[in-house]
């Protein structure tokens, strides 16, 4: 069926968005998994970056965590991939309970094309320019990209 004008008004305009993605409680490589083939029903996966064993910042008193970063085309806005991403979490068990504490899987929306929010939710991710075990994935599957704040790409960050 060829598109229409009106057919293309319909559809629904895809953006590029980088997550943060991490576990560090029971099988860990399995939770990343499950969290990323949940992340497609909503979201199409474009890369996925190595896993790399960190240890924990802030609340030391935990086990390594196993980090990555997702490439993905979606059409969720931003608040919407972030109730996606909360829903995934509490979906495959993710309690609150200590800040910084264990979890089973954490997701973070790092970058939604090179938009600048600061609300009820933060893009880029207010840290994540001072985190090696974000910057480290991202660097392998988004070297280029540009930080919109602080305007310098993730391999020079």
């Amino acid at each position: 069926m060829p598109h229409t004008p009106q057919s293309r008004s319909r559809e629904k305009k895809m953006s590029k968005a980088y997550i943060g993605i991490g576990s560090n409680m029971g099988d860990k490589k399995d939770n990343i998994n499950n969290a990323i083939n949940l992340l497609k029903e909503k979201c199409t996966v474009i890369k996925v970056s190595t896993l790399i064993k960190t240890a924990p910042e802030g609340y030391t008193d935990q086990p390594d965590f196993l980090n990555g970063a997702i490439e993905v085309d979606t059409s969720l806005t931003p608040k919407e991939l972030m109730d996606f991403l909360l829903n995934i979490e509490n979906s495959l068990g993710r309690k609150r309970t200590i800040k910084n504490g264990p979890r089973i899987i954490d997701l973070d929306i790092l970058l939604y094309e090179d938009k600048i929010i600061n609300d009820t939710l933060e893009i880029p991710h207010p840290r994540m320019h001072e985190r090696k075990f974000v910057l480290i994935p991202l660097k392998e599957i988004a070297p280029n990209v540009i930080h919109p704040i602080l305007k310098k790409s993730i391999k020079d960050l």
